[in-house]
């Protein structure tokens, strides 16, 4: 499956700091259990990557 490929598969995400400094992004669905953990860093990278990609997609309306 790729960034193009649609699926069926619903799932819950959920974002938030952990009491480690740390900030989580964590997916809930069926069977799926996932915490990824990131530094501070990497969070504001991964906001960067989500933002360029929404401002993308508005850019083409």
């Amino acid at each position: 499956m790729g960034i193009n490929s649609e699926s069926d598969v619903a799932a819950n995400i959920q974002i938030g700091p952990t009491t480690e400094g740390m900030v989580r992004i964590y997916i809930e669905g069926e069977g799926i259990d996932l915490p990824m953990d990131f530094s501070p860093e990497e969070a504001h990278e991964i906001a960067e990557e989500l933002m360029a990609a929404a401002k993308t997609i508005t850019a083409g309306k």
